[in-house]
């Protein structure tokens, strides 16, 4: 099972991730995200053997009461690329409210997980929602030039849980289902 830990986006934002994704839809190379599928990861765990799921899922519930998170609010603007500017492999919108939250939540689930002998993350942790990724540097002037100049505001969401999701490869793109819910108290 191909898995990984995720805050999802309510259906109510996927119209708004839309519409900022047409602002790149002149910049060739970009492969956009399914905006009905739009999530914040906070933590991938690659290729899992279905039998160390029950173990995964204690120890990610016991990150999630570790973090000491209650339900909070987050609110989604700005633009980013990773790696940067000068090489785009992603491009992203960010958080300006619930930052703090998320990267608690996401502390405490890779202090557990690298436990459990996941790989540990190689950067530090950018709360963010995937846009596109960028397949070829054609439209790159056109993405360097949007981040640089475009402060969208996306909208906002309660965040009253946590997911553990698999992710399925299709013809059409990931599929994304819930293996597991952990709610914030």
């Amino acid at each position: 099972m191909r898995l990984f830990v995720s805050v999802d986006l309510p259906e109510d934002l996927a119209e708004p991730v839309a519409e900022l994704q047409e602002g790149f839809a002149e910049a060739s190379g970009l492969n956009f995200t399914d905006p009905e599928q739009a999530h914040l990861t906070l933590k991938f765990l690659g290729d899992v053997d279905e039998d160390r799921v029950p173990t995964l899922t204690r120890e990610l519930r016991a990150a999630v009461d570790e973090a000491g998170v209650a339900p909070f609010t987050v609110r989604f603007d700005g633009l980013g690329v990773f790696p940067d500017l000068d090489y785009i492999s992603v491009v992203w919108f960010g958080t300006e409210a619930g930052g703090e939250e998320l990267t608690r939540l996401h502390e405490a689930i890779e202090e557990r997980t690298t436990a459990m002998g996941f790989e540990e993350e190689s950067h530090d942790f950018t709360p963010h929602v995937t846009l596109a990724r960028m397949e070829h540097a054609g439209g790159k002037a056109h993405v360097q030039e949007t981040v640089r100049e475009r402060d969208p505001t996306v909208g906002e969401m309660r965040v009253d849980e946590v997911r553990l999701t698999e992710s399925t490869l299709t013809a059409d793109g990931p599929a994304y289902s819930t293996v597991e819910r952990f709610p914030l108290e």
